[in-house]
């Protein structure tokens, strides 16, 4: 910590004097000349942009010296990207867009040199938010899973797991508001964690990526983009309503943000409520039902040297753990047993320039604090009516506080002839406490620190090459002996890193990408400690203290075609892992639960998808889109790995507006068929699951009512009613069905 303000300092001190510089331009259409009106101009490094004018001009001021990619995208139009020298003597820009029915390219962020991805070195998936939720999604990790290559491990609708490839948990890291997301992520009955307000986008990279994130990213991230701050002199806001039939839920959230040239400032607030799910059969899956609270605020400060922002969110829900079909009702109030989860998130992100240079600077402060109410407690010979008293009034029977510090700190250096190259320093300080009766896993440290270096090469016709190198040292320590064996527990794990990753444009409009890299994950404490059992799972859980850490070696190889009106995409993966850890059940039962006991063995996974999209000329309002998914989990010993999703194919044909209506724009219809595979091919201790197919409707479009635009989006969920039972449903074992038909309709009021 003392390190990283020292290097502030410093940089400050130096950069009291830069240069700023305004740079302004004009974009035409390419076909006619015709100015060009609405269109984005940013500069991703520094996080700064415009739109143009009605007459095709923008302005954009407090830009500093040094290289900076420059991206100019519009709906429509090819996307625009360049390296751009700016100085004192840069004139006036005079951008010319070519039209093309492909949609518009967006900037990555959670890869280090900021490329769109037709740039990129490493292929990293892209969704809007609002683009999943127009797709009907309840919460956002099952929005999440209308992603290729993404699932969600669930139990009800209130608690999803991502799952990246077949693996999930502490193999896939979170990421929001640009810091690591630590919420116990290890339980298979936690959810995610966050809520969608507020989030523009998710960027998902499928497998390793420890050379740039560390531990627990050995299977892939999920990177969670933040709404940007308004445009410089604007202040804008939002109401957004939800009502979702099957749940009887209503959501709704508003927000406002404002900005000055330098200043900024936005607050959003949400709230929503769910009673519990009706499935395909008609029933109600008893205590499924949950409540959330949701806040998200920030502000920032931007000049030509320095910007800065701080951003706080505050996350609490109420969520029931379901586990039978039985009363059924519509209260909206969880029953036991629940968890009342609140986690906090403070993060600050700061981005100095030099000549040609940069450092970026990034830290987080997260609390979570976890609480789980249960039915049963030892009372004696008590009365039924007095024991129920005393459950409430006793509290929670697990009480865990986790809280994390987090630091990022990365050097852009000065371009090297070809050469763009990132050093940094990345770590944690995080503690867990419990104030409970029932402890899962012990109070303890764990302490994270990782130094890398990684390049980007360019070469001809976009072209590149990018490599890395990084170190970790991780360290847990518990601060009172182990039930498991008496001993305080304190284990280290290091481990080297690697990554090498070529683009290589084919033909015309043909590229593919081949990426190998490592990656690696330390054991976690409910992994090495546990010892009870746990009322969440119903299972009584057994770690080992022993256990190594796992490391694996990936290899990732995508073909890709596009012209102005076909997309194609073949992606494939290897995944080898070394000393993987699972938890089996080894046929002993302790208090009346089925013991489970953590093992490791080495395993693979391979896999990948295709996806195709056309739209075709002249009808380029028309949209297909297929994809495949596939993912195949096996030990070393030939057996397959649990909780490994089926394989998927999506279909969708997709209607959009032209433009020339004069009362509805942005008008879209869809419908969508889910096919899902018959899974098989499962873990000893599994049921294979049986094959089902789902029909997803939706339309929407925006309209002008008194001078003010309104956007109406209404989707159909399961449009059959399908009873059907999802193979990565924690519920499967007790052979309840998922949610059936569910409508949503969403009402968005910009002001």
């Amino acid at each position: 910590m003392k390190h990283t303000l020292l290097i502030m300092i410093m940089a400050l001190s130096f950069y009291t004097g830069m240069a700023q510089n305004t740079i302004i331009g004009t974009v035409t259409n390419a076909e006619d000349g015709t100015p060009l009106s609405q269109v984005s101009i940013y500069f991703p490094e520094l996080e700064k942009g415009t739109a143009t004018n009605t007459n095709g001009s923008f302005e954009i001021i407090n830009i500093p010296n040094g290289n900076f990619e420059l991206v100019i995208s519009s709906l429509g139009f090819e996307t625009f990207e360049q390296k751009m020298a700016i100085s004192s003597h840069t004139g006036p820009l005079q951008i010319v867009l070519v039209p093309s029915a492909i949609e518009m390219e967006e900037i990555i962020v959670s890869t280090p040199f900021h490329k769109l991805q037709s740039e990129n070195v490493m292929k990293v998936e892209r969704a809007d938010i609002k683009e999943l939720k127009g797709n009907g999604a309840i919460t956002l990790s099952e929005g999440i899973s209308n992603i290729a290559g993404v699932e969600s491990i669930t139990t009800g609708v209130g608690i999803g797991k991502p799952v990246i490839r077949g693996l999930s948990a502490n193999r896939v890291l979170v990421y929001a508001q640009g810091v690591r997301l630590e919420n116990q992520q290890f339980g298979s009955e936690h959810g995610l964690g966050i809520n969608d307000a507020g989030l523009e986008s998710v960027e998902v990279i499928k497998g390793p990526a420890s050379l740039l994130y560390g531990s627990d990213a050995m299977g892939g991230v999920l990177y969670f983009n933040p709404e940007k701050f308004a445009q410089p002199n604007n202040t804008e806001g939002d109401v957004n309503l939800n009502y979702f039939t099957n749940t009887q839920g209503l959501g709704a959230n508003a927000g406002i943000k404002t900005s000055t040239d330098k200043l900024k400032f936005l607050l959003r607030g949400s709230y929503a409520s769910h009673i519990d799910y009706k499935t395909g059969d008609g029933e109600r899956l008893t205590n499924s039902r949950f409540n959330e609270y949701d806040l998200k605020t920030g502000m920032g400060y931007q000049s030509s040297t320095i910007k800065t922002e701080l951003r706080y969110n505050f996350n609490s829900t109420e969520l029931g753990i379901p586990e039978e079909i039985g009363v059924q009702e519509k209260d909206r109030d969880p029953e036991l047993p629940y968890q009342q989860i609140d986690n906090h998130i403070l993060s600050s992100k700061t981005g100095i320039y030099f000549n040609n240079s940069s450092l970026n600077v990034s830290l987080g402060y997260i609390m979570n604090k976890r609480k789980e109410f249960e039915e049963e407690h030892d009372h004696g010979e008590e009365g039924e009516e007095e024991h129920e008293e005393e459950v409430h009034e006793e509290g929670p029977a697990l009480d865990m506080n986790l809280s994390t510090f987090s630091y990022s700190a990365e050097y852009h250096l000065p371009e090297l002839g070809k050469f763009e190259t990132i050093i940094g320093v990345q770590g944690m300080h995080q503690t867990n406490s419990n104030f409970g009766e029932e402890v899962l896993i012990p109070n303890a440290k764990t302490n994270d620190i990782g130094v890398l270096a990684t390049s980007h090469v360019h070469f001809e016709k976009r072209n590149g090459l990018q490599l890395g190198l990084r170190y970790d040292h991780r360290n847990i320590s518990s601060e009172e002996p182990m039930k498991l064996t008496s001993e305080i527990l304190d284990r280290s794990f290091n481990s080297f890193n690697a990554a090498l990753g070529y683009k290589l444009e084919l033909f015309n409009k043909v590229t593919t990408r081949i990426n190998f890299a490592t990656g690696f994950r330390a054991p976690n404490l409910a992994e090495l400690t546990s010892d009870g059992t746990h009322e969440g799972t119903n299972r009584y859980e057994i770690g080992d203290p022993d256990l190594n850490h796992e490391k694996n070696f990936q290899t990732d190889i995508s073909l890709e075609y596009t012209n102005k009106h076909i997309e194609f995409f073949v992606n494939g993966f290897y995944n080898n892992i070394n000393d993987y850890i699972f938890i089996q059940p080894n046929g002993e039962i302790i208090d009346e639960a089925d013991v489970f006991a953590y093992v490791q063995e080495d395993a693979k996974l391979y896999g990948g998808e295709i996806g195709f999209h056309l739209h075709p000329h002249p009808i380029d309002w028309l949209h297909y889109n297929s994809s495949f998914e596939t993912v195949i989990g096996k030990r070393k010993n030939d057996e397959y790995l649990p909780l490994i999703p089926a394989n998927k194919l999506v279909n969708t044909i997709r209607v959009e507006g032209d433009g020339r209506s004069t009362w509805l724009s942005e008008e879209y219809a869809f419908i969508t068929l889910r096919s899902i595979f018959e899974q098989n091919k499962v873990d000893e201790f599994e049921t294979p699951s049986d094959n089902y197919n789902l029909v997803d409707l939706g339309l929407g479009g925006s309209f002008m009512f008194n001078k003010q635009p309104i956007e109406l989006r209404l989707s159909a969920n399961n449009i059959f009613d399908k009873t059907y039972i999802s193979h990565l449903s924690r519920l499967k074992t007790d052979l309840i069905p998922n949610i059936g038909r569910n409508i949503s309709m969403a009402v968005s009021i910009p002001f």
